[in-house]
This record gives structure tokens, C-alpha cells and sequence, in this order.
């Protein structure tokens, strides 16, 4: 494996990129961002993404978050973004568009990805699931370290709800729920997909693990969970990692 790589994390409100150290799993320059532009069609995204390597002066391959579901470098859906992304050929629109190669993954799962490698899943075997807590439910599930992509466990019906109605941090804020409240929220959340898994270890994140000692320790599951270490790189980090293997 090459020592650097570069990463991209495309949101609905931002896009930003760096290039990382794939040794130490960290980034090996301070992340640029630019806002995602709107309407944020594939052709505008990507001179952005284009803008983002020439600032960086970046050439060799890129691996790229998105949140949709990916696959075979074409996005099946679109979260927060341009509908025109809905079964687009992402991969070869971004390397025509940006002259590199380009290699798009879900969002969720490029975090995993980072943290299975550097963070909280490290050394851990077995089937770890990452949830990611924020607008949505971003999921990421895998075996002795082997990811499944594009689960979409975000979506799983909770009391007549998808999850991420009832149990993400936007909920939440939107109904100003306390932590103890918004934790049995979690809470109901993470039995139900222990029922049907068994994992042996979560690891949740998303912006709100930054104050998981408000939360975490409310929540009563036969699971470890534990808070993700990668924070918001972790999504930069994990689409670098991806790219080199591709």
C-alpha cells in the first residue's frame, strides 16, 4: 500500500478532502472543504471534486464518500443530494469530469471501513456494527473485519417508524428530547438489531459520539458499545483506505 492517499467526503451541505497517511491512519494534511453546490447535480459536484484535488495538486487515485447506496461506481439513490444522482455511472462521470480515477463508496461504510482499520474496531473479529447517528441512521456492518456493503439498517421499523425517525440525532433535536429520553430511543434501537445479529461489538458515531458520555452509559444492551475515535476524518480516512484497494 502506498503511503499517502486522498479521500473525499461528499455531504449534502459540504464537501471536503485531504490527503492521508494510510500507515497511521490520519490525515496527512488539513481537510479543505467547499461548500456543495445547489442545485448539487453530478456535473457540478464533480468540478468541485475537481477543484479540490487542484488545490491539493492531487493525481494519483481518489476514493470518494457518498450517501447513497453504491455500487459498481454507480449510485443506486441520493440522500441530501440532486436526484439526477439516481442510478448514475458515479465513478466514470467523476473521472471523465476530474481526469482521475475516482472510486465512490457509501458514506457509512467508509467510515466503517476507518475505524475497523484505526479506530474503535481495530483487532476486533467477529461482527462489528457501525451506526452512525445524525440526520439519518448510517449503517455499516462487518465480519472479522470484511465489510457488507450498503446495509441500510437506518431504514429497519421500529414501533411503526424506520429507525432513523425515532432514534437519530435530528430526532432528537427536532423534538428537544433529553439524553435519557433519547436514549431509550437508542436503546430500543440497538436491542432490535441485536435480536436479528448478534454483533459482537457497536460502535456509534455520527457528531453526537462527541458527547457519548451523556448517552452511552444510559443504554442497556448485551452488546459492548463504544464511541467511534475517528470523528469527522473518519469518513476521509476510510474512502482513502477503499480506494487503494480497488
Amino acid at each position: 500500500m502506498a503511503r499517502n492517499g486522498f479521500g473525499i467526503d461528499i455531504g449534502g451541505s459540504g464537501i471536503k478532502g485531504a490527503p492521508v497517511d494510510l500507515i497511521r491512519g490520519e490525515l496527512a494534511a488539513e481537510r479543505h472543504r467547499i461548500p456543495t453546490p445547489q442545485p448539487s447535480t453530478p456535473k457540478a459536484v464533480a468540478a468541485v471534486v475537481g477543484e479540490l484535488l487542484d488545490h491539493f495538486d492531487w493525481q494519483s487515485p481518489v476514493g470518494c464518500t457518498f450517501p447513497a447506496v453504491v455500487r459498481g461506481g454507480h449510485t443506486m439513490t441520493a440522500a441530501n443530494v440532486n436526484e439526477a444522482w439516481i442510478d448514475c455511472d458515479a465513478d466514470t462521470l467523476l473521472e471523465r469530469e476530474t481526469g482521475r480515477a475516482i472510486h465512490l463508496m457509501n458514506d457509512a461504510d467508509a467510515a466503517g471501513v476507518a475505524e475497523m482499520q484505526f479506530g474503535a474496531g481495530r483487532d476486533v473479529t467477529g461482527v462489528v456494527i457501525m451506526l452512525t447517528l445524525g440526520t439519518g441512521i448510517g449503517s455499516a456492518i462487518f465480519l472479522d473485519g470484511k465489510l457488507l456493503p450498503n446495509s441500510e439498517f437506518g431504514h429497519l421499523e421500529i414501533r411503526g417508524k424506520a429507525a432513523e425517525r425515532r432514534a437519530s440525532d435530528r430526532v432528537r433535536k427536532d423534538k428537544d428530547l433529553d439524553w435519557k429520553a433519547w436514549s431509550k430511543r437508542v436503546e430500543d434501537y440497538l436491542q432490535r438489531m441485536e435480536a436479528l445479529f448478534w454483533p459482537d461489538l457497536f460502535i456509534i458515531g455520527g457528531g453526537v459520539s462527541k458527547h457519548h458520555e451523556r448517552f452511552l452509559p444510559l443504554i442497556d444492551t448485551r452488546t459492548p458499545v463504544v464511541p467511534a475515535e475517528l470523528r469527522n476524518e473518519a469518513g476521509i480516512i476510510g474512502a482513502a483506505v477503499w480506494a487503494q484497494t480497488r
